[in-house]
C-alpha cells in the first residue's frame, strides 16, 4: 500500500470529500437543538470514529500518531459545547451509529497535504483505507471467494479491502469457502443444508468462536449443528482451518496497509528507528482470539526499524470526541492568546506611510543648519563626491571594522578593457575586552593585525594608499579625518568618542613604528557598499546595510547639505538612520519586548530603530517574546530554561533557519534542541510565527525608511518617475529567507513612482573601501593638474 500526497484530507478526522454531507448534518441538528431554550450548544466538531480511537489513546499515550479500526463500532460522533443559562460549559459527544468496517487514520505533516492551505505543523489524516484496491490494485490477490462476495453485496466494486478484512465481511467469506468445499465433497459428506446456503448465517462471532484456543473445536461443532451441517470431528478441524485461514490473512493485509503508514511516519520525521503508539479498536481487534497476536507479529516482520505499541481505546470514540473538543478548545484559545502577544508587532499601511513621513522630515532637519545638532538623523558628509568611472587603478590596502570581526585587504584595480578588481584579505577576531576596553588597546590591535597581513603580503615596506572602513557614526571634516560621534553594536571602548580616527590609527602605527601608509580615506560601510555597486551599476547612489547594524546612504545635492560649503556637484550622505527614534517619535510602535530589549542593551535610549531593524537584536526580541509567551503557559509547558534565560542565546542567525521555507517541524525542534530548548511541535509552530513576526516587522520597517530616501531622490531630480538602483549588503538581507523580499515589496507599496533595482553588493566594506580610496586619488590628481 502507497501512503501518498494529501489524498484523503481531515480536519481532525473529517474527510474532505463528507464534509459538506456533515455540515448538513449539523444544520439537521439545529432545530431540535433549539428546543431546549435553557442551553446553548456549539457544535465545535465533527469526529470520524479512527480519529476518536487516535484522540482516545493519545490522551494516555503521547507517543500515539495512529488510529486504527478493525470491527463494529461507531462511525461518527459529533462534539458539541453546551452552555447553560448558568454559564457553566460542558463537553458532550453524540455517537451516531453508521455500521462496520475497517479505517486507518495518522498525523501527516502539513506540508504534505497539497489539498489543504499551509506548511505548518501536522493535521490528521483519515484515510479511508477500505476503499484500497478499487482501482485494481488488489486483484491479483483477490480470490474467486472475495468476487463473488463483492457481487452479492450492496456495493459491487467498492471497499474492496475492507470486504477483505472487516469483521462485517469475514463470516460471509467462510461461508462461501464452506459451502464449496461441501458441494465438492470435502465436507458433510457431500450434504449442503439450507442454512448453508443462505447469506449472512456465519458471522464474525461464530469464526471467534471456533478459533478459540480451549473450547473451539466444541464450538465449532456446536455451531455446524445449528446449521444442520451434522459434521464429524475432521469436519470440525477442516472448518477451524478455514476459519484461521481466512482471519489470518485479514490480519496480514491490515498489517501490511499500517506498515506503510509507519514507514511514511518514519521517513517524514527522517528518522532510522522510531518509537510510535497505534491506538485500536474495534470487535475483531478486541474479541477475536488469534487477531491481535497475529497483526502484531506481522507489523514487527514488515517494520523492523519501528519499534510500535498498540495501545486499546478506552471509551471509544465518544471519550475521543471529547478530548478533540478539549484540544479544540484550548487550541483557540491558545491562538487568540498568541495573537494578542504578536499584535503590537503588526505594522498596517496607514502606520507604514506615517513612518515613511517621519523619517523623511528627520532627513530634512539633519541637512539643515539650524537643526542638525538637534536631529536624530545625523546625515553625515562623507566628502566622498563622486562614484567610480572606470578608469581607477592600482594597488590599495582596506581595514575593515565594523563589527566582532576585523579585515585588512589587499585590492588591485585595473583599468580599461579588462577592468577588474582583485582582492586578497585575511580576518582577524577582536575580543570582547578588546571592544570594551580602551581606545589604544583597541588601535593596537587593529595595527598588529596589519602588520601580520602586509608581512603575510610580503609588502611590508610598501607605502600604499590606504582605505579605512570605519563603520560607526562619525562626523567628517574631510575624506580622511572622521570623528566618531558614538559606538554602536556592541562597542565601548573608552577615550575614543570625539576623537579622529584616522589620528588614532596614525599614532598607533607610529608607536609600532614598522611601517607607513598614507591612509587616504575613512570611509563607512554603507558608502562603500554604494561604491561596490556604482562600480557596476552607474545608476547605483542608494546604499543599504541590513546585517548586525543597519544604515543607509545616498548622494544628495551639495545645494541641500547646508553644513558643507558649496552648491556644485553631489556627495554622499551617510544617514546614520540607526538613530531614527530616539528623539521619541516612534514610541508609538515600540512595543514592551523594545523596551526591554533596549535597557539591557550598552546604550540604552541610543539606536531605537537599529534595535528593532538590525540582525544584533532581533534574535533578543524574538527571546523576550518567548519567555513572555512561556509565562502565559503558551510555550515550553510553562517552564522557563535556563538556556532561555540567558541573554544573547538566540541568535538572529536562528531566524534565518527556522524561517526557511518547507522546513519541517522536526528540523525546528532540532535548532530549538541546540539551544537547549525542549519543545513540542506545537511549540515549534509558535516560535517559527514570532520569528516571522519579528522580521517581517523589521524589512516593514527597514522598506518605510528606504522609501522616504528613494522619494527624496525622485524629487531632487525633479522628475515624475525615478529609476535608481540601491546596493545592499549585510547578513540579514543576503541570509534570510524572506527578508530582502518583504523590504523590497514595502518600497515599492509606499514610493510607487520609484522603481527601485536592488544590487546586491560584493564585499562593500573591502572592495568599496579600496574604491573610494582610488576615486578619491583620481580625483586628489584630476584637481592638482
Amino acid at each position: 500500500m502507497k501512503v501518498g500526497r494529501g489524498k484523503v484530507s481531515s480536519q481532525i478526522g473529517t474527510p474532505n470529500s463528507t464534509r459538506a454531507c456533515l455540515s448538513a448534518s449539523v444544520c439537521r441538528m439545529e432545530p431540535p437543538m433549539a428546543i431546549f431554550k435553557d442551553i446553548d450548544i456549539d457544535v465545535l466538531a465533527l469526529v470520524n470514529d479512527t480519529v476518536g480511537t487516535m484522540m482516545t489513546c493519545g490522551y494516555d499515550d503521547q507517543r500515539c500518531e495512529v488510529g486504527l479500526i478493525i470491527g463494529n463500532v461507531l462511525t461518527y460522533s459529533q462534539t458539541c459545547g453546551l452552555k447553560q443559562k448558568s454559564h457553566m460549559e460542558q463537553t458532550v459527544a453524540y455517537p451516531i451509529p453508521t455500521g462496520t468496517g475497517t479505517n486507518a487514520c495518522y498525523m501527516e505533516e502539513m506540508r504534505h497535504i497539497d489539498l489543504v492551505e499551509g506548511d505548518e505543523g501536522r493535521m490528521c489524516i483519515n484515510t479511508e483505507w477500505g476503499a484500497f484496491g478499487d482501482d485494481g490494485a488488489l486483484d491479483d490477490l483477490r480470490t474467486e471467494f472475495d468476487r463473488e462476495l463483492d457481487l452479492g453485496s450492496l456495493n459491487p466494486g467498492k471497499q474492496l479491502f475492507e470486504k477483505m478484512i472487516s469483521s462485517l465481511y469475514l463470516g460471509e467469506l467462510v461461508r462461501l469457502i464452506l459451502l464449496k468445499m461441501t458441494k465438492e465433497g470435502l465436507l458433510f459428506n457431500g450434504k449442503v443444508s439450507t442454512a448453508l446456503l443462505t447469506k449472512g448465517k456465519i458471522e464474525m462471532k461464530h469464526v471467534s468462536a471456533m478459533e478459540k484456543y480451549k473450547e473451539g473445536l466444541s464450538n465449532t461443532k456446536e455451531i455446524l449443528t445449528e446449521l444442520k451441517l451434522f459434521p464429524s470431528e475432521e469436519d470440525c478441524v477442516a472448518v477451524q482451518h478455514v476459519c484461521a485461514v481466512v482471519s489470518s490473512r485479514s490480519a496480514k493485509l491490515c498489517a501490511a496497509a499500517l506498515a506503510a503508514i509507519l514507514t511514511r511516519l518514519r521517513e517524514n520525521k527522517q528518522l532510522l528507528r522510531m518509537r510510535t503508539t497505534v491506538g485500536i479498536d474495534g470487535g475483531l481487534y478486541k474479541t477475536h482470539p488469534k487477531f491481535a497476536g497475529r497483526l502484531h507479529r506481522a507489523v514487527g516482520r514488515l517494520v523492523p526499524a519501528c519499534e510500535v505499541r498498540f495501545l486499546r481505546s478506552r471509551g471509544g470514540s465518544g471519550r475521543g470526541a471529547a478530548v478533540v473538543a478539549a484540544v479544540a478548545r484550548r487550541l483557540a484559545a491558545q491562538r487568540r492568546r498568541l495573537h494578542t502577544a504578536l499584535a503590537a508587532l503588526l505594522l498596517p499601511p496607514a502606520i507604514l506611510r506615517e513612518l515613511r513621513d517621519k523619517m523623511r522630515a528627520e532627513l530634512e532637519h539633519g541637512l539643515k543648519r539650524e537643526t542638525q545638532a538637534q536631529a536624530t538623523v545625523k546625515m553625515l558628509p562623507t566628502f566622498v563626491r563622486g562614484t567610480p568611472d572606470g578608469t581607477e587603478k592600482g594597488k590599495f590596502l582596506a581595514l575593515d571594522l565594523g563589527g566582532t570581526n576585523f579585515r585588512v585587504l589587499l585590492v588591485k584595480i585595473k583599468s580599461g578593457r579588462r577592468r577588474s578588481v582583485q582582492m586578497y584579505n585575511k580576518i582577524f577576531a577582536i575580543p570582547l575586552e578588546i571592544m570594551q576596553g580602551t581606545g589604544e588597546e583597541l588601535f593596537d590591535h587593529i595595527v598588529q593585525c596589519l602588520a601580520d597581513f602586509l608581512e603575510y603580503m610580503g609588502i611590508k615596506g610598501a607605502r600604499l594608499p590606504l582605505g579605512f572602513t570605519f563603520s560607526f557614526p562619525c562626523r567628517q571634516a574631510s575624506i580622511d579625518k572622521g570623528t566618531l560621534v558614538g559606538w554602536t553594536k556592541g562597542f565601548k571602548a573608552t577615550d575614543c568618542e570625539g576623537e579622529d580616527v584616522v589620528d588614532m590609527l596614525r599614532e598607533a602605527i607610529r608607536r609600532r613604528n614598522e611601517f607607513d601608509l598614507d591612509i587616504v580615506a575613512v570611509v563607512n560601510d554603507t558608502v562603500g557598499t554604494m561604491m561596490t555597486c556604482g562600480y557596476e551599476d552607474p545608476n547605483c547612489e542608494i546604499g543599504l546595510i541590513a546585517g548586525t547594524g543597519t544604515n543607509v546612504c545616498y548622494m544628495e545635492d551639495m545645494k541641500n547639505i547646508e553644513i558643507v560649503e558649496g552648491n556644485e556637484g553631489k556627495m554622499c550622505i551617510n544617514t546614520e538612520w540607526g538613530a531614527f527614534g530616539d528623539n521619541g517619535c516612534i514610541d508609538y510602535i515600540r512595543t514592551k519586548y523594545d523596551r526591554e530589549v533596549d535597557e539591557g542593551s550598552l546604550n540604552p535610549g541610543k539606536q531605537r530603530y537599529e534595535k528593532m531593524t538590525s540582525g544584533m537584536y532581533l534574535g533578543e526580541i524574538v527571546r523576550q517574546i518567548l519567555i513572555d509567551l512561556t509565562k502565559q503557559g503558551l510555550l515550553f509547558r510553562g517552564h522557563i530554561s535556563e538556556s532561555l534565560r540567558k541573554k544573547g542565546i538566540f541568535e538572529t542567525k536562528f531566524l534565518s533557519q527556522i524561517e526557511r521555507d518547507r522546513l519541517a517541524l522536526p528540523q525546528v525542534r532540532h535548532v530549538l534542541r541546540q539551544l537547549g530548548l525542549d519543545s513540542t511541535c506545537e511549540d515549534s509552530i509558535i516560535v517559527k510565527e514570532v520569528c516571522a513576526a519579528v522580521s517581517t516587522r523589521a524589512a516593514r520597517l527597514c522598506g518605510a525608511g528606504l522609501a522616504a530616501v528613494v522619494e527624496k531622490k525622485r524629487e531632487n531630480r525633479g522628475v515624475e518617475r525615478l529609476q535608481i538602483t540601491v546596493g545592499a549588503d549585510g547578513t540579514l538581507y543576503k541570509l534570510h529567507p524572506h527578508f530582502s523580499r518583504i523590504l523590497q515589496e514595502t518600497v515599492k507599496e509606499l514610493a510607487p513612482q520609484c522603481d527601485v533595482t536592488f544590487m546586491l553588493s560584493e564585499d562593500g566594506s573591502g572592495k568599496g573601501a579600496a574604491l573610494i580610496t582610488a576615486v578619491a586619488k583620481r580625483l586628489h590628481n584630476v584637481g592638482q593638474k
